[in-house]
């Protein structure tokens, strides 16, 4: 028999601490996912273009409407804060200085994927569809389309649709704001 190795698992607030303290270092990029500590991919240059593209639009698209937060932690639960590539938030006159959001605040998450597209697709969709966060997007880089999910229930997203080139995605919050499938980088 093949001896079973002990996880051990974290919260948010002993993650924070972690980098309080200098276990985890500034540059280190990593993210909590259900309790573990996980190294995320290195930004290249492609991704930083679909990710800047992405900004821009929703930056010009949604004005006040919305914050547009880049890169920067959603706390999820007590056991994870992931960092996806981009979020709209429900405005806060802090600026959500008082702590990271919280699913209710998400009117849209995504994910932009090159090497880590069916992780996210298996891991961080469902937890994001486990939140009640009601809308993701995974931008898949390789395929060159955007794979809109919405309607949480439990694990998993109940309506989901790939958009594909000659077509073009609006967040459910947004509906005038259009992504054109054949603008991405």
């Amino acid at each position: 028999m093949v001896p079973t190795a002990l996880k051990r698992r974290f919260t948010v607030e002993e993650y924070h601490r972690m980098g309080a303290a200098g276990i985890l270092n500034p540059g280190d990029r990593v993210e909590l996912i259900e309790g573990e500590i996980v190294q995320m991919s290195p930004i290249g240059s492609k991704h930083a273009a679909f990710v800047d593209f992405l900004a821009r639009v929703f930056f010009s698209g949604a004005g006040l409407r919305a914050i547009v937060r880049v890169q920067n932690p959603v706390r999820i639960s007590n056991a994870s804060e992931p960092q996806p590539d981009l979020m709209l938030l429900k405005p806060k006159i802090d600026f959500y200085a008082s702590g990271h959001p919280g699913p209710e605040e998400v009117l849209l998450l995504i994910e932009v994927a090159d090497t880590s597209a069916e992780s996210d697709r298996v891991i961080k969709i469902p937890m994001y569809a486990g939140a009640s966060i009601g809308e993701a997007w995974l931008v898949d880089m390789n395929e060159r389309h955007i794979e809109a999910y919405w309607n949480p229930r439990g694990d998993a997203y109940a309506s989901s649709r790939i958009h594909s080139r000659g077509t073009s995605v609006s967040p459910q919050a947004f509906p005038d704001i259009h992504v054109s499938i054949d603008e991405l980088p």
